[in-house]
């Protein structure tokens, strides 16, 4: 897979700084929205390419419709929140 690096791409660090600062769980919309990503999946993936571990969970939200919720469980080295 081809993906983006964290160090030069805003995108990117747009995306890491949103799910450092979630508290908990982000939905994907939620985080499509703090971020301006879209494609959240693929971004994931690419964090993940650079390091970071991130969690995905699929549940329902408060009015009992399916999502997806991600984690950050570690930032990449040297992107401590």
């Amino acid at each position: 897979m081809n993906y983006g690096r964290l160090k030069t791409s805003p995108r990117l660090q747009r995306a890491l700084r949103a799910l450092q600062r979630a508290e908990g769980e982000i939905s994907t919309m939620e985080l499509s929205r703090r971020a301006r990503i879209c494609a959240v999946n693929s971004v994931v993936a690419e964090l993940r390419a650079n390091g970071a571990e991130i969690r995905c969970r699929k549940g329902h939200d408060a009015n009992k419709r399916m999502r997806f919720f991600y984690t950050l469980v570690k930032s990449p080295k040297g992107y401590d929140a």
